[in-house]
C-alpha cells in the first residue's frame, strides 16, 4: 500500500470528525470494559492473600494445647513440654480467600502462587491465539469473545470445589484476559487520529478499577462474592455489541470496501460530519485490495521469517518481558509490603494513575525514548528496594514501601509507553499478530512474577533486584528501534525502503521521520 493510501485513511479519520462523540462512545465502551479484564487479573491479589492464622494444637494423647499467641502462622512448635501437632488451621473470620477455603498452607503454601501462574499461562495461551484470531476475523469479533469468557468462566469460579478446579477457570479465564489485552489498544488505536493515539494508554482506566477492585475486597472480603461480581461486570459491555463497528481498517485490508465505508459513514453520521465521497474511497481503497488480492494470509510465520519484523519481535519482547515480570511481581507482592493490604492495594494502583503524563512525553520526547527513560529509572528504583531488603534500618518498612511504589509508577507507564510504539511498528495486516507475541511474551514474566515473589518470602531482594536487571537491559535495547512519533500507520507489508538509515538516524534523532516508501526485506 502506497504511502498516499495510507495518509488518506489516516486523514479520513479527521474529514469525518477527529476524536469526535463516535471515538468517545467506543473508547467509554472498550476502555470501560476494561473492568471485568482489571479485576480478572488482580483477583488473586487479594484471593491468593493469606489471612491471620494459627493451629489448633493437641497433643499425642488429643488433648488440645494453649498457646500465648493468637495468629502465629506457624505450622510447627519447638521447645514445647511434650510434642504437639497442627490438626487443622484456625482463620481470621474477617478475610476469605482460597487460601483460608483450601488451607493452603504449611506444606500446600506454594498453591497460591502455582494457581496464579497458571493464570497468566492463560494470558499468554490467549495473547497467541487472539494476535491471529483478530487479524483472520477481525477485531470485534476477538473483543467481544474476551468479554463472553469472562462472563462466563468468572461466574463458574464462584462454586468451585476444590482448588484443582479453580485453577482450571483460572487458566480460561486469563484466556479471556489474553484476548482482550492483546486486541483492544489495536482496535481503537484503528478508529483514533494519530495526534490522540498515545492518550489511550493514559487514559487511567485500568488504576481506577483496581482501586475500586481494592475497595470492593475491603467491602466483601469473600473471594466468591468478588468472583460474582467480576462476572457481573461483563454483562452491560457485551450489549454493545449492537453498537461496535468491525475496524475499518481491518476491512479495507481484506477488500471489504463497501462495509468499510459504511462503518466511515455511520463514524460521519454519530459526529456530525458529512461522510466521505464512495467513489474516492472506493478507488483509493481499492489500491490496498489489488495488493491484499497478491498476498497470502499472513501468520506468525510471516512475521517470524521477515528480518526486520522478527529483528523488531525480538528487541520489543524483552522489554514486554521485563513489563509483564515487574508490573505484576510488584502487585501480587503487596502483601509483603507493611500496613494495611487494602490500603496498599489502593496505593500501588494510585501509581498507575500517574501514568496519564506518558500522553505527553509520548508525543514530547518520542514513544522510544519517552520508554526509555522510565524503564531507566525504574530499575533504579528496583535497585534501591533491593539493597534496602537487604539490611536493616529504623525505618526500612517505610522505604522499601516508598520506592516500591516508585517502581510500580515507572513500570506501568514504561509499559504503556512500549504499548504505542509496538502497536506502531507493525503494518496493520500483521498489527494484531506483532502484538499479540509481544503480549504473549510479556505474560511469560507475568508467569514468573509470583513465583520469584513466593522464593522472595526466603530470600529478600530477589524479586526487586531481578526487575532492576531486567529494567535496564530493556532500556538498553529500545533504543536501537526506530522511532514512530508523528508517522502514518502502515497497512501493508510496506514500509520504507531507507529503512536501514531510519534506524540508525532515529536513535540519534527522535524527530527523524519515514519519506520513501518500498517493501520489507
Amino acid at each position: 500500500m502506497t504511502s498516499d493510501v495510507n495518509e488518506y485513511l489516516e486523514n479520513i479519520l479527521d474529514d469525518v470528525g477527529g476524536l469526535g462523540l463516535f471515538q468517545w462512545i467506543l473508547i467509554t465502551i472498550v476502555l470501560g470494559s476494561k473492568i471485568s479484564v482489571s479485576w480478572s487479573t488482580l483477583m488473586m491479589t487479594f484471593g491468593g492473600a493469606v489471612p491471620d492464622w494459627h493451629c489448633f494444637w493437641t497433643t499425642v494423647n488429643g488433648t488440645e494445647y494453649y498457646t500465648n499467641q493468637t495468629f502465629m502462622k506457624t505450622c510447627e512448635l519447638y521447645n514445647t513440654s511434650e510434642p504437639v501437632m497442627c490438626q487443622s488451621q484456625i482463620y481470621d473470620p474477617d478475610m476469605a480467600t482460597v487460601v483460608s477455603e483450601w488451607d493452603l498452607v504449611c506444606e500446600k503454601d506454594w498453591i497460591a502462587s502455582t494457581i496464579t501462574t497458571i493464570q497468566m499461562g492463560g494470558l499468554l495461551f490467549g495473547g497467541f491465539v487472539s494476535g491471529q484470531l483478530a487479524d483472520v476475523l477481525g477485531r470485534k469479533f476477538t473483543y467481544f469473545a474476551a468479554l463472553f469468557i469472562l462472563l462466563v468462566f468468572n461466574g463458574a469460579a464462584a462454586f468451585s470445589t476444590s482448588w484443582e478446579m479453580f485453577a482450571v477457570f483460572r487458566f480460561f479465564i486469563g484466556i479471556g484476559c489474553g484476548f482482550y489485552l492483546t486486541v483492544y489498544f489495536t482496535f481503537l488505536i484503528e478508529f483514533t487520529p494519530r495526534t490522540y493515539r498515545s492518550m489511550l494508554v493514559a487514559l487511567p482506566f485500568w488504576p481506577i478499577f483496581c482501586i475500586i477492585y481494592a475497595c470492593l475486597c475491603w467491602w466483601l472480603h469473600e473471594w466468591k462474592y468478588i468472583q460474582l461480581a467480576i462476572a457481573a461486570t461483563n454483562i452491560p459491555f457485551i450489549l454493545a455489541i449492537f453498537f461496535v463497528p468491525e475496524s475499518y481498517r481491518w476491512l479495507v485490508s481484506n477488500g471489504k470496501i463497501a462495509k468499510a465505508h459504511s462503518v466511515i459513514a455511520k463514524i460521519a453520521k454519530i459526529n456530525g460530519k458529512p461522510p466521505p465521497d464512495f467513489k474516492t474511497f472506493y478507488e483509493m481503497a481499492s489500491q490496498a485490495t489489488k495488493q491484499k488480492s497478491t498476498e497470502k494470509r499472513y501468520t506468525i510465520l510471516d512475521v517470524i521469517k521477515n528480518r526486520r519484523l522478527l529483528r523488531y519481535n525480538v528487541l520489543l519482547s524483552v522489554g514486554w518481558l521485563s513489563c509483564g515480570y515487574g508490573y505484576y511481581a510488584i502487585s501480587f507482592g503487596v502483601q509483603q509490603l507493611s500496613g494495611n493490604l487494602y490500603v496498599n492495594l489502593i496505593l500501588i494502583n494510585a501509581m498507575d494513575i500517574i501514568g496519564i503524563v506518558v500522553w505527553y512525553l509520548a508525543n514530547c520526547l518520542g514513544r522510544k525514548w519517552t520508554t526509555f527513560m522510565l524503564f531507566l529509572i525504574g530499575g533504579s528504583m528496583g535497585i534501591v528496594v533491593g539493597i534496602i531488603q537487604f539490611i536493616d534500618l529504623s525505618d526500612k518498612d517505610e522505604l522499601v514501601n516508598g520506592f516500591a511504589l516508585a517502581s510500580k509508577l515507572c513500570v506501568s507507564s514504561g509499559w504503556s509507553a512500549l504499548m504505542i510504539l509496538t502497536s506502531e511498528l507493525y503494518p496493520t495486516v500483521v498489527r494484531n499478530i506483532g502484538y499479540g507475541i509481544n503480549n504473549a511474551v510479556a505474560r511469560l514474566g507475568a508467569m514468573v512474577a509470583p513465583q520469584l515473589v513466593f522464593a522472595s518470602e526466603k530470600i529478600d531482594g530477589l524479586s526487586y533486584l531481578s526487575f532492576a536487571g531486567m529494567m535496564f537491559l530493556s532500556a538498553i535495547l529500545v533504543v536501537t528501534l526506530p522511532e514512530t512519533n508523528k508517522t502514518a500507520l502502515q497497512d501493508t507489508m510496506d514500509i520504507t525502503i531507507s529503512q536501514k538509515k531510519s534506524d540508525k538516524q532515529s536513535i540519534m534523532n527522535p524527530g527523524y521521520e519515514k519519506e520513501n516508501y518500498g517493501t520489507i526485506d
